[in-house]
This record gives structure tokens, sequence and C-alpha cells, in this order.
């Protein structure tokens, strides 16, 4: 195949992806939320509503590993709408626990809906599977921005989905779990007709027509054997995973920060919307700037950025304005770091190990995000916001070093 078809398959694999982003984002941006309303009321306690971000983060990080597996055995088309599928059984899964009013089925519910999340993940390596190395970063990072559409616009869907619910008789709080159903549904018909020829299974192709016929390792142990051999996957995964855990404690910490100090429900959703447009709105932007100055200096700026929003949500923490724009920040740096870091991860692992390893720094992204998360509001309760903020800088002085000595590495071996 000549460079020309290469080409044109690569950019119809990224509308193809883009679209089904769109189209998933609508299904899964409200979940989280009406999950934890839905915890509440069917646990009968309060204390339990933070089970649906549990259930779901841990779904993701358990799915992404089995979805990488399927992908590298049958093509990202497969891997991509088996992912949706579960996500539609969760859905169906979340109305028939809350028509019957029994708790344990929603938690399972939750944890099938995180396969939806782990297949969005993997959507953004799809991008990056046809050699285009050149590219690898600004193609990753459109797919990583078609996020913002549904991200946004997702949670604006609980009043019209609460209408409809309630003119077909359901369960209170059930209704938005049907555009859930139908978005997942045509994301699911978009991967599975729009991806051809699948680029994975293409890629695959192209590696042996070149001579090579390793046969992949598709186990956690083999993937761990990688990433002792490619030192620069292994920095681009604690790169991508400690980025994301900074993200989350800080993020998840801000509503009940700002609520405590008197900030409106509409202010603090207008705050977290300013960070969901940093997180995703400005991910071309990285995408474009790795290309260009390199992988790992857009990391490197990405962790630059995170000490500047740490500084303005945890030095000006009594004043909203201020944790506004620190949260706007910490979507920026959070863009820059995962863009540039998956990038980095796609062109620096041969292609028979790339979705083996990607598999397993999905999950280890979203269970550092679940960790954060988990440890945010101890950190919080024992030294309040500019506490967890001061926190945060530890795995960005982390990835800081990891880094420096990339670099140093870098250029010894030049």
């Amino acid at each position: 195949m000549n460079l020309r078809s290469t080409q044109q398959i690569q950019s119809r694999t990224v509308k193809t992806l883009t679209l089904g982003q769109i189209l998933g984002g609508f299904g899964l941006g409200s979940t989280l939320s009406i999950g934890a309303l839905l915890a509440a009321d069917l646990s009968g306690t309060a204390a339990w509503s933070g089970s649906a971000a549990t259930f779901s983060t841990l779904g993701s990080a358990v799915w992404a590993i089995p979805l990488s597996r399927l992908a590298q055995r049958s093509g990202r088309k497969v891997a991509l709408a088996t992912g949706a599928a579960l996500a539609i059984i969760g859905a169906t899964l979340v109305i028939t626990a809350a028509s019957i009013r029994f708790f344990p089925l929603l938690l399972v519910a939750l944890f099938l809906l995180g396969a939806g999340s782990a297949a969005g993940l993997q959507a953004r390596f799809a991008a990056t599977d046809l050699p285009s190395n050149k590219t690898a970063g600004r193609d990753l990072s459109v797919v990583v921005w078609a996020t913002t559409l549904g991200a946004v616009i997702g949670p604006n869907l609980f009043g019209p989905g609460e209408v409809v619910g309630n003119a077909l008789g359901m369960p209170a709080l059930t209704g938005p779990f049907l555009f859930t159903i139908l978005a997942q549904s045509s994301a699911t018909a978009v991967f599975w007709f729009g991806l051809r020829p699948d680029p994975l299974l293409e890629a695959q192709r192209l590696d042996a027509a070149a001579g090579n016929k390793a046969r992949p390792k598709l186990s956690f142990k083999g993937a761990i054997g990688t990433l002792q051999n490619f030192p620069v996957a292994r920095y681009a995964m604690f790169s991508i995973a400690l980025s994301h855990m900074v993200m989350v404690a800080v993020m998840s910490m801000t509503p009940v920060h700002m609520t405590t100090h008197g900030a409106t429900l509409v202010l603090v959703g207008f705050t977290i919307s300013l960070h969901i447009a940093g997180m995703y709105a400005f991910a071309p932007v990285f995408g474009w700037l790795s290309d260009k100055i390199g992988r790992l200096k857009t990391v490197v700026l990405g962790q630059a950025i995170y000490v500047v929003a740490l500084g303005f949500a945890g030095l000006g923490s009594e004043n909203h304005t201020t944790v506004a724009i620190g949260l706007f920040l910490l979507g920026l740096g959070w863009s820059a770091s995962t863009v540039a870091g998956s990038a980095l991860l796609a062109t620096s692992l041969p292609a028979d190990q790339k979705t083996n390893v990607q598999g397993v720094s999905d999950s280890m992204m979203s269970l550092a995000g679940a960790l954060g998360g988990a440890v945010s509001g101890t950190v919080l309760a024992a030294f309040k916001f500019v506490g967890l903020n001061a926190a945060a800088l530890i795995p960005v002085s982390a990835i800081l070093i990891l880094s420096a000595l990339r670099y140093l590495q870098a250029k010894a071996e030049k």
C-alpha cells in the first residue's frame, strides 16, 4: 500500500473516531452525577453516593485491559463496539435497578458503564495505529477534542431526559439513561461501519509485510516486560497516570470547597464547565505542539501549567474567581500532559505490543485517578484546599524529575 492510500485511511479513521467520541460523550456525560443521586436514593444514605464514581472508575480500569486485548486479536472496531455495547447493558441495568429498587444491581450497572469510558480512552490510541508518527499528536488530540461536545452538553440533558422518562412512566432519575442507550448504540454503529479497513488490523498487515513476524504477548506480564525494554514508553505511562491523579484529586474536591465557602451551585457548575473546557477544547493545540516541539517538552509544559494552576487554586482558595482560573488552568495542564504523553506512548512502542501496553496504561490512568479522588477528601479535611493543592505538587514534582532523567538519558544515547 502506498503512502497516499495510508493517509486516506488515516483521515477516514480520525473522522470516524471523532464522530464516535462525540456520540459516546453524549451518552456518558451525565451518568456519574445522576448515578450518585441514584446511589443515595437506592441505598438509603448519602454515604453511598460516592460509590457511583468509584464503581464506574473501577469498571473503566478493569475493562481497559480485556478491551485492548480484544483489539489486538480482532481489531479496533470490534473492541470499541464491544465497549459501547457493555455500556448499553449497563444503562439498561441502571433503569432495571431503579425499577426494582435493588442497590447492588446499580453498582454492577455502573461497573459496566465504565466500559464505555474505557472505550473512549482506547479511541484516542486508535488514531495512532497507522504509521504516521509525524502527526500522531495532532490526530490523537482531535479525537480527545471531540469529547468536548459530549462532556459539556451531556450533563445538560438531565432535564430533557427526565421529561422523556416521566412521559414513559420510568422511575425517577432514569430518563437520561435512555439518551445513554441511544448515544452508545449510535457510537457502536459508527465504529462498526466506519472503521473500514480497521486501522489496527491494517497496521498489523503492514507490519507483517515489512517482515515482522513476532507474535504479541497479550498479558499483563508481557506489557510489564515491554515497558522494561522501552523506557520512553514507561516514562509516558507514568506521566499520564500521575497527571490524571493530580487533576482528579483537585477537581473532585473543588465543589465541596466552594460550596462550604458560600459559592452557589451555578457558580460551582460554571467553574467545572471551565475546567472541562480546559481539558478538551484546547487538545488540538497541544497535539500540534507535541508534534512541533516534541512530546517530552509538551509534557513538561503541562506540568508547568499545573504548578501555576495549583498556585492559583491553593493560594487564592478564598476567592471564587481565582479558584475558577486555577481549575481552568488545571484542565489545560491535564490536556497538555495527556495528549503529549499518549502520543509519546503510541509512537515509542513496536506495533505488535502497542495495544497490550496501551490497555495497561489506561488501566493505570483510571486507578491513579481513583486513588487521587479517594485520598483527596482526607487531605482536604486535614489541610484545607490550600493543603490539597500543595500535596498535588508531589506527583507534579515526580513527573518533572522523571522528565529530567529521560532528557539526560536521551542525550546520552545520541
